[in-house]
């Protein structure tokens, strides 16, 4: 948590990137490493830093979210070992696979997925709901 402003920094200045403002607050990041302890990392060069991964999973599945690196430190391994990090900590958790989502739009981060041997899946349908009272209402109705 203590990173929360610079890495909140990073994300802003990343071109296309999209947070949330409820899930991406301090608060929600908050409650998400709270869930998911000690399984998310920072990069950090001269003290600065320069790329994050958001990393949790389910028992199940680990996930990766807000997964960046800023653009003049792209290219030079720090993806992979932030990536590395994350995969070795779910894997002490007993964590066998790992998802994410990476936009249609990104083709830098598609390009870097896909080159690294992960699977682009076009087998299912990715849906998602905001649950709000409006939402929750309409859906109950």
């Amino acid at each position: 948590m203590e990173d929360y402003e610079k890495v909140h920094r990073l994300w802003m200045s990343i071109h296309g990137f999209g947070i949330r403002s409820i899930d991406d607050s301090e608060d929600g990041i908050r409650r998400f490493l709270r869930r998911n302890p000690d399984i998310s990392v920072v990069a950090e060069v001269k003290g600065e830093i320069v790329g994050s991964i958001l990393c949790g999973h389910d028992g199940r599945t680990g996930s990766f979210y807000h997964v960046c690196v800023r653009e003049d430190f792209r290219r030079k391994g720090i993806g992979k070992a932030m990536a590395t990090k994350c995969m070795i900590a779910l894997q002490r958790e007993q964590v066998n696979k790992i998802s994410l989502v990476a936009f249609s739009d990104n083709k830098v981060g598609n390009q870097f997925w896909q080159e690294e041997g992960w699977i682009r899946r076009s087998d299912f349908n990715c849906y998602d709901f905001y649950l709000n009272k409006e939402n929750i209402t309409k859906f109950n109705q």
